[in-house]
């Protein structure tokens, strides 16, 4: 508990413009996958398959995180080495205060570090977060909503689709995805989300994201990292 109340304190010094609002967009007209064309749908099939075959990636952006009464803004940088490991970093922009997570997604183990008292070890990472922080964070599934796709760890949900073909909006493990701005497709990189929100009601938790930058080529090792 002395744990939660440390950082709770240090969150309610996060400046509140963190995440800039925006003006609300013009009604998107969700399409079924069905409803779309056949070029259209190999079209993203071909983007799902790029994110597959690229599974280091990693981005920089800005975060406000609430779960019930806790909440905050944070500047993020998540790091993925592959499909298994991640790290991700949560910095206040006033304090600076850092807090670092870094997971394996296949066992759901993790370690929570800028805590008061050290580093803390935990056999699921979400429950770690959560005792921590009182947030709940889909860790699990973020890796793969974020590039815009079902997450292939869960059960399978259904997606509604923009008028460009591009996932629109994901329902998934009670949470739903809605894809807000993305950025083109640039080179031989496919279309990626810029903007998103992650909602799951039943748990009264959300999850908005502002990526200001995508890398996909190479990162550091988990081992360089924890040098």
């Amino acid at each position: 508990m002395k744990y939660r109340l440390a950082l709770a304190a240090s969150l309610s010094l996060l400046m509140a413009g963190c995440l800039p609002t925006r003006p609300s967009p013009p009604p998107v007209t969700v399409v079924e996958a069905g409803d779309l064309s056949p070029e259209t749908r190999q079209a993203e099939a071909e983007r799902g398959q790029w994110l597959r075959t690229h599974p280091g990636w990693s981005f920089q952006g800005r975060a406000a995180i609430s779960s019930g009464r806790q909440g905050g803004n944070a500047r993020i940088d998540w790091r993925q080495w592959d499909d298994r490991n991640y790290m991700v970093e949560l910095i206040a922009p006033v304090t600076r205060q850092t807090w670092r997570l870094t997971g394996n997604a296949h066992d759901g183990s993790g370690r929570l570090e800028g805590m008061p008292g050290g580093p803390r070890d935990g056999e699921l990472a979400v429950v770690l977060l959560r005792q921590a922080t009182g947030w709940d964070i889909p860790l699990e599934l973020l890796p793969d909503w974020v590039r815009g796709m079902m997450a292939a760890a869960a059960q399978p949900g259904r997606v509604g689709y923009d008028a460009e073909g591009r996932p629109y909006r994901i329902r998934q493990m009670g949470w739903a995805v809605e894809f807000q701005e993305w950025y083109p497709a640039a080179g031989d990189r496919p279309a990626l989300p810029r903007r998103l929100e992650a909602r799951n009601e039943f748990i009264d938790a959300k999850v908005r994201l502002l990526i200001d930058q995508w890398n996909f080529q190479a990162v550091d090792s988990v081992s360089d990292e924890r040098e």
